[in-house]
């Protein structure tokens, strides 16, 4: 079974810093782009950064570059959000996404694309 599973989401002050990960089962995620995704009530989902399967390239949302790193660890078929300098504004629902390389990463995320998708972790920044 394809499955991906977010942990690490909580509740953080402004300025606090969360890990999150995306471990993925069933298949190699090494072989998909992953992206991950963030959705607020009433909002539509927003693809926050994703990172290729093969070169490492990535792709950051504008409110995030400089503050979120995304990462792989291949042999733990596992990728990271590491979030810090956390700000209100990043409340939301984090999700995992996994799509084979055919798209460029900016465009898996400004498209928010993806084959497979997580169950979701909950990131609170309080002010």
């Amino acid at each position: 079974q394809v499955q991906l599973v977010e942990s690490g989401g909580g509740l953080v002050q402004t300025g606090g810093s969360l890990r999150l990960s995306c471990v993925a089962s069933g298949f190699l995620a090494d072989e998909y782009s992953i992206g991950w995704f963030r959705q607020a009530p009433g909002k539509e989902r927003e693809g926050v950064s994703c990172i290729s399967s093969s070169d490492g390239s990535t792709y950051y949302e504008a409110s995030v570059k400089g503050r979120f790193t995304i990462s792989r660890d291949n042999a733990k078929n596992t990728v990271y959000l590491q979030m810090n300098n956390l700000k209100p504004e990043d409340t939301a629902v984090y999700v995992c996404a996994a799509d084979p390389p055919i798209l460029t990463v900016q465009r898996m995320c400004v498209e928010r694309v993806g084959s497979y998708w997580g169950q979701g972790t909950q990131v609170t920044v309080s002010s």
